[in-house]
């Protein structure tokens, strides 16, 4: 396990420098220059490679660490966790982690099972040794659980977390239902952090029923009153989209993954847009 009296001394500076907390916000170029999102990487042992997926499991750790929610003993649950290390380096920290995702043979179905977007149990989440084996066999439990339909019996949490997902559910309404129902799963006043599909291209047209669904802005706006509408804090929401050369760069179909920021589906140009939440006191 992490020395967290080494992380508070050490780290401070480089996580809450001047720069402020994160805000609910779109995935930007500049952040890969930043001393907390190098750090996050040096610890995941990857380099900034201008990819969105790794600025996705990067703010989710930022937001975190800033509500003091990675300190050992606070209980953390992810959904369709697939194979990402985000729970073996939280239990590096003493987190306990309840990891979910699909029922494998409906993942398999629906043709989820490549590119680490399913889990096939606890074996799948500690492929990097984040953690020492021991602690993370400790500290992580994992269920299958459908995003449409959360058990009553997942409560409790301090934080939880999902990492482009939502926007698998089916519908925008079926993603908008799921950021109202898995605020149940938290403590009051406990923290949610969700990443999803942001069309900037339209804030009109859209993909709205498909296997994957393009959030607008508009559709952003929505969500976000209404959870402010039932008592629920949302972080202000930055929808500026960068101003660096690589935050105008579009990976076309078929997509190289080299620059990865913002990236073809079908006609519309798509990046990723990270929302933090607070449940309600």
């Amino acid at each position: 396990m992490i020395d967290t009296k080494f992380v508070t001394r050490e780290w401070n500076t480089k996580l809450t420098g001047d720069f402020g907390k994160r805000r609910s916000e779109l995935c930007k170029a500049k952040d890969y220059q930043a001393d907390w999102f190098i750090h996050w990487c040096d610890q995941l042992g990857e380099k900034p490679n201008m990819h969105r997926k790794q600025w996705e499991f990067v703010f989710v750790m930022q937001a975190w660490w800033e509500r003091g929610c990675i300190v050992a003993g606070k209980k953390g649950l992810v959904f369709a966790v697939g194979t990402e290390p985000l729970p073996a380096m939280f239990a590096s920290f003493g987190c306990q982690i309840v990891a979910t995702d699909i029922l494998p043979e409906k993942g398999i179905e629906m043709g989820w099972d490549n590119g680490g977007q399913l889990c096939f149990g606890l074996e799948s989440l500690n492929k990097r040794q984040l953690c020492d084996e021991a602690d993370f066999s400790r500290l992580v439990s994992y269920r299958p659980v459908d995003m449409n339909d959360i058990p009553d019996d997942l409560v409790d949490f301090d934080f939880n977390w999902s990492s482009c997902s939502f926007e698998h559910l089916g519908t925008l309404d079926l993603g908008f239902r799921f950021l109202k129902n898995q605020m149940k799963t938290l403590k009051p006043g406990g923290w949610a952090v969700h990443t999803t599909e942001y069309n900037v291209s339209s804030n009109d047209e859209t993909q709205e029923n498909n296997s994957t669904v393009i959030y607008r802005q508009r559709d952003i706006e929505h969500i976000v009153n209404e959870l402010r509408w039932e008592g629920h804090f949302v972080e202000e929401v930055d929808f500026s989209m960068g101003g660096l050369p690589e935050d105008f760069m579009v990976d076309t179909e078929p997509h190289q993954q080299k620059i990865h920021l913002k990236l073809q589906v079908d006609k519309y140009v798509v990046t990723s847009i990270g929302l933090i939440i607070q449940k309600k006191s």
